[in-house]
């Protein structure tokens, strides 16, 4: 495959039109600070993220750090940087956390509810969707939990939702940094719905490019990132994003995800 432009996506997300145009927004202007032409492309769902992480014209791409993680160091794409959410769970860090979101009608009450609860997932390779419940679960009900109805995958946050609202899920965990984003921009969309517990704080998404992406490139898509909420026209992106700023974070961070997983595994006992 010959690169013409480096690709920017936003697939993680783009939870609707109107947030997918904020990406949009930000991922132009930095590709004009850097000096960088930018191809924004939307890799919709349902086309796998594998794909899309497995492109050699990555130029700046959300990824997820457990699958991140779970790369060998030469396989890795280049990381360029993380976000800084606004909200409280971010410590003001490039972490993010996972909200366990029940309907307010539905049956579950109490985190002394979730053991025996229908848990709903999105795909096995996501931090947020899936590692975070489980060992969120196994904090609570290690060597507990009766092997139990789930219902999965739902693929993505827009899944947990919908599967909540129309009742086929109990239970389901979802990035908070998503539902910060509909809260901001789709409120209709998590209306009935509501936040039960918050796991953890773990590292956030990252921004990522190939490999193959020129030095020089990936350097100047990096240092604007970085510099982004210095400059007004920035900070106003970034809010409108919920964001305070872009952080720089080391390939090194993520190595603990594949260990909090393979311990909730080992402590659950089952598997959905």
């Amino acid at each position: 495959m010959v690169m013409s432009k480096p690709i920017a996506c936003s697939r993680m997300y783009n939870l609707s039109p109107r947030i997918r145009g904020l990406w949009d927004a930000l991922f132009a202007l930095v590709g004009a600070r850097s000096g960088v032409e930018l191809e924004i492309i939307a890799h919709a769902a349902p086309a796998p993220l594998s794909e899309l992480w497995a492109r050699p014209d990555m130029g700046a791409v959300f990824m997820c750090g457990y699958p991140f993680s779970r790369m060998s160091e030469g396989a890795r794409p280049a990381v360029l940087a993380a976000p800084v959410s606004s909200e409280a769970w971010s410590l003001d860090q490039p972490l993010y956390a996972s909200h366990i979101l029940v309907a307010s009608t539905g049956p579950v009450k109490a985190v002394a509810d979730l053991a025996a609860a229908r848990w709903g997932w999105t795909v096995r390779d996501s931090q947020s969707g899936y590692h975070a419940a489980r060992s969120f679960l196994a904090g609570r009900f290690a060597d507990k939990m009766k092997q139990s109805a789930t219902v999965g995958p739902l693929l993505n946050p827009s899944g947990i939702v919908a599967a909540l609202r129309d009742g086929r899920i109990d239970v389901g965990a979802i990035d908070a940094y998503a539902f910060q984003l509909l809260q901001m921009h789709e409120p209709d969309a998590i209306d009935g719905l509501r936040i039960l517990a918050t796991t953890d704080p773990l590292p956030a998404p990252l921004l990522v490019a190939a490999q193959t992406l020129p030095s020089n490139i990936a350097a100047a898509l990096q240092r604007n990132l970085a510099t982004l909420h210095e400059t007004p026209e920035g900070a106003a992106v970034l809010d409108r994003l919920g964001l305070r700023r872009f952080s720089a974070v080391a390939p090194s961070a993520y190595d603990v995800l594949p260990l909090r997983a393979d311990d909730a595994d080992r402590r659950l006992g089952i598997s959905w």
